[in-house]
């Protein structure tokens, strides 16, 4: 495991990931990570650290309302969120890992627009990676 970091474009939100230095991310055709470019790695809560910025959080939900969808309220940017297929783990989105730790990115395609049908016990099995 490798000690990634990132945050918010502002620098506002900063946080630590733990995860493998080749990483496998989901890109999601659901409409808001199509719209905004989410690159997802998933992973258990016990290795995402928040090391700032907590307070210039602001939580976004739609649909079933299970997500939570977390933007920093000055620049706009998530940098992560509590997804619904994983409420125990965090989504880090892999476009706000700063440079240098990460050796390769895979990306696989997830299809967020049929989200019940993919996922029918209402969440995914096993974490990635």
């Amino acid at each position: 495991m490798v000690k990634h970091e990132g945050g918010c474009h502002c620098g506002r939100v900063r946080f630590e990931v733990l995860a493998p230095a080749v990483i496998t991310v989901s890109q999601c055709n659901c409409s808001v990570c199509s719209r905004s470019g989410y690159l997802g790695l998933i992973v258990p809560q016990e290795r995402f650290t928040l090391h700032s910025g907590e307070e210039s959080l602001t939580e976004y939900r739609f649909n079933t309302a299970t997500a939570k969808h977390l933007f920093c309220k000055y620049c706009g940017i998530k940098s992560f969120y509590i997804p619904r297929s994983h409420p125990d783990g965090v989504s880090v989105n892999a476009r706000c890992l700063d440079a240098g730790t990460v050796v390769e990115m895979n990306i696989r395609q997830s299809d967020g627009q049929n989200w019940e049908q993919c996922h029918p016990k209402g969440q995914a099995e096993a974490y990635p990676d």
